[in-house]
């Protein structure tokens, strides 16, 4: 078993998101932008790295508010894609007043020092967690699951780790070796030594061929590893695959919990583009019956403004006083702090975890029913406000592509993952009438590509 590689379709890595240098965005670009905006991609290109899903990058943004992005031309988008940072939308005049006022009290705190905004946004997180925790911050979600990592290691003296092939935990060296896609680990050298993997649990496609009487096969394959290999500290996942909205088959994650206890292995659950309401739950473990050792968030918790993520371990855990976990310079941020707590307010007050499960089941409803017969979708599934369609892989990622920039032209923004999962993610603040225009243009595009019409933005 080997991390996702080739689509032997396209030629080009099925990942994290869309790439950058199909013949889809570049057929996009000569037909949409105008002279200003291809100076500005220009001068972009010029000054940074080219990699393979950002640089060179596909548009200019002048604004982003709620739900909604402006480009450079002044063409208004619905924002479904958000690297997964706007729960509580673009802009949140809730969180742009707390990090204004945070600013101009205490802008900055040096460690051995802390703050207020920081020691109540600890307390909040931990009261969240049933049981209790303890908490480390870290300016971005990569360096919250190095922590994790290393606060493992210190409470089991255990250096191994089990993750799943397909996973993302993020782009540094450490967080590649325990993620499963060659987009990130292909040609990087040696990578942090006793990184196990097992296959991913995927009900759609399952390794097994367990469809329609699953037997947790996937389940007992990380029990079998941790049998088998003693010195594995902990098992890291995603307890919903983000990008491509694979959720475990019911069962699966009991069953890894109670093998973790019996072998003394930590469960880390990585949560940083799924937490904070997006999947109708604060967290998405609350929909499993289990609790994490170790939940790593970030992305949304800064409101879409501030970097801002966090370790919430428990208590127990905290056994590791003459040691640096994290150590980084922004740890207590009072700014990002602020950003914090005023995004929990908006999550709370404006109710949007309710929300998220509401929109989100009427929206799975009725992209299964508009959808789901059609003979080039495999799947349409999601969580709250966490949606995924998949298109048949016979269909190809250039299908996928071409949806996506069709859609694009439309006024609607999303990513492709994996090269056939149309993957939308809306604020949780979204309005009902933004929602269904935006389903309308997915439903509109796909119809068109069905008939075998010309996709909008595109030549035949």
């Amino acid at each position: 078993m080997s991390e996702r590689g080739s689509s032997s379709t396209s030629g080009v890595d099925r990942s994290e998101g869309d790439i950058n240098l199909t013949p889809g965005r570049a057929r996009w670009q000569r037909e949409s932008l105008d002279d200003r905006t291809r100076e500005l991609l220009a001068r972009d290109e010029a000054v940074f790295i080219r990699q393979a899903l950002s640089t060179p990058c596909l548009n200019a943004l002048a604004a982003a508010h709620g739900c909604a992005l402006q480009d450079a031309q002044g063409r208004q988008l619905l924002d479904f894609h958000g690297n997964s940072v706007h729960q509580v939308g673009h802009g949140h005049p809730h969180v742009v007043a707390a990090i204004k006022q945070q600013l101009d009290e205490l802008p900055f705190c040096p460690r051995r020092y802390t703050n207020l905004p920081a020691i109540e946004l600890a307390e909040r997180l931990c009261s969240l967690i049933p049981g209790g925790a303890k908490a480390l911050f870290a300016p971005s979600g990569t360096g919250a699951i190095g922590i994790a990592l290393k606060l493992a290691r210190a409470a089991t003296g255990r250096f191994k780790t089990l993750s799943l092939w397909d996973s993302f935990h993020g782009a540094s060296l450490d967080a590649i070796s325990i993620g499963g896609e060659a987009m990130f680990r292909r040609d990087a050298g040696p990578l942090l030594p006793g990184c196990e993997h097992a296959p991913a649990p995927n009900p759609h496609d399952c390794l097994w061929g367990c469809a329609g009487s699953c037997s947790l096969r996937c389940a007992g394959y990380i029990e079998h590893v941790l049998s088998r290999e003693p010195d594995i500290g902990a098992v890291i996942a995603e307890p919903i695959r983000c990008t491509t909205v694979t959720i475990p088959p019911p069962g699966y994650w009991q069953r890894v919990r109670a093998a973790c206890d019996r072998h003394g292995a930590l469960l880390i659950f990585d949560e940083i583009p799924i937490c904070l309401g997006r999947t109708g739950r604060m967290f998405a473990f609350e929909h499993e019956g289990v609790r994490p050792d170790i939940l790593v968030i970030g992305k949304g918790l800064g409101g879409g403004i501030f970097p801002m993520a966090a370790v919430l371990a428990s208590a127990e855990l905290d056994i590791a006083p003459d040691r640096a976990l994290g150590h980084y310079t922004h740890e207590k941020s009072p700014v990002g702090a602020a950003a914090a707590l005023a995004t929990l307010d908006v999550i709370r007050d404006e109710q949007l975890i309710e929300r998220s499960e509401r929109l989100g089941h009427a929206a799975l409803e009725r992209l299964r029913r508009n959808l789901g017969s059609h003979a080039m979708i495999a799947s349409v599934r999601g969580r709250g406000l966490l949606l995924g369609i998949e298109l048949r892989r016979e269909a190809g990622p250039e299908l996928a592509d071409r949806l996506m920039y069709d859609c694009l032209a439309r006024g609607l923004s999303f990513k492709v993952s994996d090269g056939c999962v149309l993957t939308l993610t809306p604020p949780l603040t979204i309005t009902e009438a933004e929602l269904d225009r935006a389903l309308g243009i997915v439903e509109s595009a796909i119809a068109c590509a069905l008939d075998g019409g010309a996709i909008a933005g595109s030549r035949a």
